[in-house]
């Protein structure tokens, strides 16, 4: 599968915080998140392994009570069922691969 750059797609998934798949294959699902300074994510969690890279911005990521400052260029991975939130410190940009599919974030046909 490939997918072009598009800036269409996009849909707010809480104050501050944009999503878009950009594809997605049987196991993995690749997302884009952008993320606007002072929005936060709250404490969740999935049973969805999640591995991450920051492209830019900067973020607090705290993953079951380990707290991390995320800068450009960083990367992170959240073990399925592991608590976690983030509070976006600027404006952000971040790629986010889940496994297995996030049936809720498949494109509408």
């Amino acid at each position: 599968m490939f997918k072009k750059r598009s800036d269409a797609g996009y849909r707010q998934v809480l104050p501050g915080i944009r999503q878009k798949t950009l594809v997605h294959g049987d196991k993995t699902l690749m997302v884009e998140f952008l993320l606007d300074k002072g929005a936060l994510l709250p404490l969740h969690s999935h049973p969805h392994e999640q591995t991450g890279y920051l492209v830019s911005g900067r973020i607090r990521l705290d993953i079951g009570g380990n707290k991390e400052e995320i800068l450009a260029g960083d990367s992170w991975c959240i073990a399925g069922g592991a608590e976690h939130n983030a509070e976006i410190l600027e404006d952000s940009v971040a790629i986010e691969v889940f496994s297995p599919v996030r049936e809720e974030y498949l494109p509408e046909p």
